[in-house]
């Protein structure tokens, strides 16, 4: 009885999680993971092109990817609440440069290697799915990439990058809520520091 209500209740999980995704098109996602990291190897990473021209296909390629205002919003959790237009604006624009910048730089570890799809996996967001990537490294075992990827309409935009386990989303929203939760300058003071960082880049 007790092995039965256990099956029960496992199928029924299951289920609501295969719920909760159905409406996302994993095949879709992933071939949109496929496309995007293709360009970013073959027209960025491999390119015999300088630094400068390297940034800026970047920033084209991430900036129509990723979707910027969403993860933005997530980052400054409950701050995004109080924050006013002109700060929401301000923050979303330094955040968007800085990240650009930082992953197009990350991604150069990535040189003369191919990204390899280990198929999709379920989210517990609504709307979104895991695509899953491996790269192999010279020494050690191959590199974890799973994207995000939030799926709106006939749309996919990619709202967290997770390397080795790590969110990166979740990991600037920790740092961005310590930061203006110990600062006087609160958000002010946030956005000046991403500023500062960027300019430093």
């Amino acid at each position: 009885m007790k092995k039965n209500m256990l099956l029960l209740v496992a199928t029924f999980l299951m289920s609501f999680t295969f719920n909760a995704n159905a409406q996302v098109n994993a095949e879709k996602a992933e071939d949109f993971i496929k496309s995007t990291t293709a360009k970013g190897v073959e027209e960025i990473i491999n390119a015999n092109v300088s630094d400068a021209e390297k940034d800026k296909r970047f920033y084209d390629l991430l900036n129509g990817a990723l979707d910027m205002d969403f993860i933005g919003q997530f980052v400054l959790g409950r701050n995004w609440r109080t924050a006013t237009p002109t700060q929401r604006a301000d923050f979303i624009k330094v955040y968007r440069d800085l990240n650009i910048k930082t992953w197009s730089k990350r991604f150069n570890e990535f040189k003369g290697k191919n990204f390899v799809f280990k198929g999709t996996s379920p989210s517990t967001s609504k709307g979104q799915v895991f695509v899953d990537t491996e790269v192999p490294m010279d020494q050690g075992a191959p590199a974890k990439v799973l994207w995000r990827v939030r799926e709106k309409g006939n749309d996919y935009k990619i709202v967290d990058i997770v390397i080795e386990g790590v969110s990166l989303a979740q990991a600037s929203r920790s740092e961005y809520t310590s930061f203006i939760k110990n600062n006087p300058g609160g958000l002010d003071a946030l956005i000046k520091d991403l500023t500062d960082r960027l300019n430093k880049l």
